[in-house]
């Protein structure tokens, strides 16, 4: 190990530590003293269980924590069945590289703006009724609760339309770790059906790769705001909306139960975890009772056909909800049961210009410092470990997925006070650090790969003709390594533009975002406006992933040609 290498190494640890993790305890500790009845700043200074005596209190709070732990757990356990299902179905006929570009679109639209777009096609008056409408014979929208129902379905749909994609590409990338040909060739000659053979042989190996990412969508589910805000009930509504009122609630005192039930939110995800957990044990001991009792008559072709059907519908409604937010932002007279506008027209962009041009603004700013720090930060830690010649520890890839398990309002309150104590206003600054928190851990994982798959050949070679550890990054590493960078960029610009609750604790509602504006406007009533600020708020990570992709392209676009030539 050189000695460059681990100051290297030690340095970028260091800046993780301090600038990620420890804001993330330091905000812990200052919501975690709230809940229990310490805020100076009110004059409270005693110690106490009055927080969670007065949050028990609250009109609705044994709903809302009902409605968040189905929506929640619901969500992802269905999303994670329907993704097997469906992986087990066509994965002969789908590779990684393919199935990654079918859901990139699914993957790059923010979680706000599929619920807008959600919002639109599930409505009453939305694209299905007025499909159904002639059918049906409705010359009115039915009085349905589809969307804001109180049991949280709709919102339970909106995260499995954007759950299911995640957990798919996870899936799809960890079968290609494994044999899966090999596996099923030889339980099929074993007279086992394809589906069994998923269960008893594949997913017992593929489970343990996409652990921590399924831990990360059953936090998000647990503690989601925006898409709750706009899908969910309302009145009451699922805790962490619940939360995020109380906190700016004009009554101050209305923090120290809202701290109390940002840790009790803390709590329920370390809970889901943990069932997560059992599940797996009592799995594993099922799993090898089955496998010893043998058997084969056993089918699991219809569910695996259901999960592929109903894969199919999600993403069809997702598909639909992405094109409802340019037509509503470009519609003018709309009248229902019409399946499409009757005139259109750009006043809802020209009258909205101005809000929406500073929101864009903003947001560009954010995604472009917070996905540039975060860039910067994972090519020094990956340089750091290939120059220190080690490889990741298990503690590292848990520090990565910290800021990804520990539910957004925990402590975002509490890192706003840390911030003010240490002279950070809020503004847009103490944004951008927070965003941070969230952006660098997905730019890590989707860079990490890509780069510890280089061929070390090539870094051997300019070693030997003289290029030391600088010019070798510099010339060969970022190179060769483009477009899985630009891509990371891209991932870390989508993720910046979804950022609800941090641009909304940390800039006091001050910087405004298309998140914030979309999310807001969502409640109103001009579906064109909100459909404005959906668009491009869906748009931004658009053009991240095509400059992503055609960057790379015009850049080496002199290599192919010399390619083809010599050939």
């Amino acid at each position: 190990m050189s000695h460059e290498g681990r100051l290297l190494r030690a340095a970028v640890l260091a800046a993780v530590a301090l600038g990620l993790i420890a804001p993330i305890a330091a905000g812990l500790w200052q919501t975690g003293r709230a809940a229990f009845g310490v805020l100076p700043a009110l004059g409270r200074d005693a110690v106490s269980l009055g927080p969670w005596q007065d949050l028990a209190g609250l009109p609705g709070f044994a709903t809302s924590l009902r409605l968040t732990l189905v929506t929640g757990l619901g969500a992802t356990l269905l999303s994670l069945l329907l993704a097997t299902g469906f992986c087990a179905a066509v994965h002969a006929r789908m590779t990684r590289i393919a199935g990654a570009r079918m859901l990139t679109p699914f993957l790059a639209i923010p979680h706000a703006a599929m619920a807008v777009g959600l919002a639109f096609v599930l409505a009453p008056s939305g694209w299905i009724a007025r499909m159904i409408a002639p059918l049906a014979g409705w010359e009115r929208p039915p009085d349905i609760a589809i969307v804001n129902d109180g049991w949280g379905l709709a919102l339970m749909v909106g995260l499995m339309v954007k759950e299911v994609p995640f957990l798919l590409l996870v899936i799809l990338s960890a079968l290609s770790q494994i044999p899966v040909a090999r596996h099923m060739a030889a339980g099929r000659a074993l007279g086992y059906g394809r589906g069994i053979v998923w269960i008893k042989i594949i997913m017992p190996q593929v489970w343990p790769l996409i652990r921590l990412p399924v831990w990360v969508v059953l936090a998000y589910a647990l503690s989601v705001v925006d898409m709750a805000i706009i899908l969910g009930p309302s009145n009451p509504p699922t805790l962490a909306v619940a939360l995020t009122r109380w906190f700016f609630d004009p009554d101050p005192l209305m923090i120290l139960p809202a701290s109390a039930g940002a840790i009790l939110q803390a709590g329920i995800v370390a809970g889901g975890v943990a069932l997560l957990l059992m599940l797996e044990a009592a799995g594993r001991r099922l799993g090898r009772w089955w496998l010893r009792r043998g058997g084969r008559g056993l089918s699991a072709e219809p569910g695996l056909w259901a999960a592929s059907a109903a894969v199919m519908v999600l993403m069809a409604a997702g598909a639909l909800a992405m094109v409802s937010l340019a037509v509503w932002s470009l519609a003018w007279r709309w009248s229902f049961p019409q399946i499409l506008p009757q005139s259109w027209s750009l006043k809802p962009w020209t009258g909205a210009q101005g809000g929406w041009m500073r929101a864009l603004g903003n947001t560009a700013l954010l995604a472009g410092a917070t996905a540039g720090l975060s860039l910067a930060l994972a090519i020094a830690w990956l340089e750091g470990e290939d120059r220190a010649r080690r490889a990741r520890a298990p503690w590292a890839e848990a520090l990565i997925y910290l800021p990804l398990l520990i539910p957004q309002i925990g402590f975002l309150y509490g890192l706003n006070v840390g911030f003010l104590r240490i002279g950070l206003p809020s503004g847009i600054w103490a944004v951008i650090w927070a965003q941070t928190l969230f952006v660098f851990p997905y730019v890590m994982i989707a860079l990490s790969d890509p780069w510890r798959a280089l061929d070390a050949r090539m870094i051997r070679a300019a070693a030997a003709l003289g290029a030391g550890p600088g010019r070798r990054l510099w010339t060969v590493k970022l190179p060769v390594l483009l477009r899985p960078i630009l891509t990371a960029a891209a991932i870390g610009v989508a993720v910046s533009v979804a950022q609800y609750l941090p641009t909304l604790f940390m800039g006091a509602g001050r910087v405004a975002t298309l998140t914030t504006e979309a999310v807001t406007l969502s409640s109103g009533s001009d579906r064109r406006v909100t459909g404005v600020y959906a668009t491009l708020q869906a748009g931004l990570p658009f053009a991240a992933y095509l400059a992503a992709f055609l960057i790379p392209a015009l850049v080496h676009r002199n290599r192919r040609a010399l390619a083809g030539g010599g050939a």
